[in-house]
């Protein structure tokens, strides 16, 4: 098959180089999105009118799209709100808090329970819960605050956000770019990545912070005092208890219906979402009496204002980058002739210049790191699966580079090795987030290689 590359092409291929160089610079890369789709529809369709069309079809396609997505976030994070509020959190996380006896256990510990409710219940949400349950703990069993922040930072924000096996959110957005109809090719794909990443990196983070743990005893100790004053005792009653056994027992059975009736994507998504919402209507009415008739607004209203902060940008650069998809460029450009433009440049790419393995998957790992440099995890997912549906029109397997480019944009810009994205973690546990930054990098980067050299045999 050939294609003819128009003018067309060429701009949106020069809005690409303009996105990209803006998010390298840490800036938001709305207006060069919302220029790339005035400018490629207006001369696409040859007018300003059809230009300006195609700037709002391009929001309305994309928040299609992802609007599942924000819906099940939001309520899981409502849902959130109302075990903080009942100290259900606190019931449970304490057992785990228990298992912490010293320094090398917490740090499993801790970050294993960031790991599993970052799945549950979303990375930020989850770090308040974490921060303010378990982080005292881990420091009074002999974990150095930086090392407690560590954990939480890598098996959240990395492992659990780059891989959202439960939600769904990251690899849906990713899959759809990539030109796949549901994420599980995305998710089956990135799980011996997401594996030889998180091992490296946990493993090498361990060993360096044991390291640390050995030159200085002193400052450690007194640290250890300052911090364990801290910890938070919760208000408990009938209700907390109701929902710390209701709440994990029923999304265990959402999982193994997951796996035994094999639900994928919306039919996943909408379990989960119902399964939540549900919890959260009982649980008010139970905690609140009448008065949950107003709460549970409350909750809901501010999941999401939180699933609309975090999606919001990420509609219009998504809206953007569906231009190189064959049917959402259709649909966004209102002309059934239309075809995907990073699709046809990879078709041209394919006939013109010999492409290897090693070459594609720097690629894709590079797009996640650069574009995930603006400290947003989700915004590097609509380009690096559009990356990934180019190099698969070479012949390459679409599903190993779109997870390769997941996992690079999400550990970069969901906030392990940038200061500005790891403020979360940096402002719960006390510690400084250049500092922390500066003590992932090494075990981050050293992942990063790890799982290219594994994405590279597996293309």
């Amino acid at each position: 098959m050939s294609v003819t590359l128009t003018t067309a092409h060429w701009l949106f291929l020069f809005w690409v180089g303009v996105v990209i160089i803006v998010m390298g610079f840490r800036k938001d890369p709305l207006i060069p999105c919302l220029l790339g789709l005035l400018t490629v529809g207006w001369l696409f369709k040859k007018s300003f009118l059809g230009g300006v069309t195609s700037v709002y079809n391009a929001l309305i396609v994309a928040g299609n799209e992802f609007w599942g997505i924000i819906v099940i976030i939001s309520l899981i994070v409502a849902l959130s709100k109302l075990l903080s509020e009942t100290g259900a959190d606190y019931l449970v996380m304490s057992p785990a808090a228990r298992l912490m006896v010293n320094a090398d256990v917490a740090y499993w510990v801790i970050g294993i329970a960031m790991m599993l409710a970052s799945w549950f219940f979303w990375p930020s949400p989850a770090t308040a819960l974490i921060g303010a349950i378990m982080f005292p703990v881990a420091v009074r069993a002999g974990l150095p605050a930086i090392g407690a922040a560590m954990a939480m930072n890598l098996f959240g924000h990395g492992i659990a956000l780059s891989t959202d096996y439960i939600i769904q959110g990251a690899p849906t957005i990713t899959a759809k770019a990539a030109g796949f109809a549901n994420p599980s090719p995305v998710i089956q794909a990135s799980i011996p990545l997401a594996l030889t990443m998180g091992l490296v990196t946990t493993i090498a983070a361990y060993i360096i912070i044991k390291k640390d743990m050995r030159k200085n005893p002193e400052a450690l100790a007194a640290e250890r005092e300052a911090i364990v004053g801290k910890e938070i005792k919760r208000e408990i009653n009938g209700v907390s208890y109701f929902l710390a056994v209701v709440t994990p027992l029923a999304f265990a059975l959402d999982v193994a219906a997951m796996w035994v009736l094999q639900l994928r994507g919306g039919d996943a998504t909408a379990l989960l979402g119902g399964t939540a919402v549900l919890i959260l209507a009982v649980g008010t009415m139970l905690k609140y009496g009448w008065e949950g008739l107003e709460k549970i607004t409350d909750f809901v209203r501010d999941g999401f204002m939180f699933g609309i902060k975090i999606f919001a940008p990420v509609v219009i650069i998504g809206g953007f980058f569906f231009l190189g998809k064959g049917e959402l460029a259709q649909s966004i450009l209102s002309d059934k002739a239309a075809t995907g433009f990073l699709e046809d440049f990879g078709v041209a790419l394919s006939q013109t210049v010999p492409l290897n393995k090693v070459f594609v998957a720097l690629v894709s790992l590079a797009t996640g790191i650069v574009v995930g440099l603006d400290g947003s995890g989700f915004s590097p997912l609509p380009l690096v699966g559009s990356v990934a549906a180019t190099f698969g029109k070479a012949g390459f397997d679409t599903a190993t580079l779109a997870a390769l480019g997941q996992i690079a944009g999400v550990w970069t810009g969901g906030g392990t090795i940038i200061p500005w994205g790891l403020i979360p973690v940096a402002a719960i546990t006390g510690v400084n987030p250049i500092d922390l930054a500066r003590k992932n990098f090494i075990p981050v980067i050293l992942g990063f290689a790890a799982t290219t050299i594994v994405a590279i045999f597996l293309l």
